[in-house]
């Protein structure tokens, strides 16, 4: 009977780009939430006002130059170590 070992599958660099650039987007995302909710919960206002807060065109591009200067930081390190 015929083993067929199955080699671990790689991501090619774009798929590994774009999960990397999007981890940094959530991370950036999450502690924006962390920090408005707690904000807005002292004033009395709850979650969907900070959600609704948060989510704006210049968060979006921040985010995405912070992710993007990230990934490029990440990879220089990756391979210099």
């Amino acid at each position: 009977m015929p083993t067929s070992e199955k080699k671990p599958h790689k991501l090619t660099p774009v798929w590994r780009a774009l999960v990397e650039v999007g981890f940094i987007i959530f991370l950036f995302y999450s502690n924006l939430l962390m920090g408005d909710f707690t904000h807005r919960n002292a004033q009395g206002k709850g979650l969907v006002a900070a959600v609704l807060d948060i989510f704006t065109v210049t968060n979006f591009i921040v985010a995405i130059i912070c992710a993007l200067i990230g990934y490029v930081v990440f990879e220089f390190l990756r391979k210099q170590l």
